[in-house]
């Protein structure tokens, strides 16, 4: 499992910038991400280089923040691959809140991050239908 960082800010001009400017200063980088806002409110959800550090730059900035275990699973880099991720959670009648892409930086494929509600037993049977679970990016 990996560890998400999920930041809630104000929807205005610069708020991600200034999300950015912390991790940069912290040289935490982030290995992928997924913004959702409102009009006026937004979660930014994001898997970091160091969430635990992360979260405590950012909330010595003011900002609410909370970690979240997520599921970060390596498919191939070809037509019908999250397709194929998705028949095999819907077989086992798991529902996906929320996805984003990422990389795997050692090997160069695509990881598809997401969150349902039962990560610990979803990783098992993700395992036991062949797919690669993650434990770092």
């Amino acid at each position: 499992m990996l560890s998400q960082v999920s930041v809630f800010t104000e929807n205005r001009k610069g708020a991600m910038l200034a999300i950015t400017e912390i991790l940069c200063r912290e040289e935490i980088n982030i290995l992928g991400s997924v913004t959702n806002d409102s009009p006026e409110y937004g979660i930014v959800r994001m898997v970091v280089s160091d969430p635990q550090r992360a979260v405590q730059a950012l909330a010595a900035e003011g900002y609410m923040c909370k970690m979240t275990e997520v599921l970060g699973i390596e498919i191939q880099d070809r037509v019908g691959e999250l397709n194929r991720l998705l028949k095999a959670l819907d077989e086992s009648n798991i529902s996906v809140d929320y996805l984003y892409l990422s990389f795997n930086r050692a090997s160069g494929s695509p990881v598809m991050v997401f969150h349902t509600s039962d990560s610990m037993e979803v990783e098992d049977c993700l395992q036991a239908k062949g797919f690669q679970v993650l434990q770092l990016l």
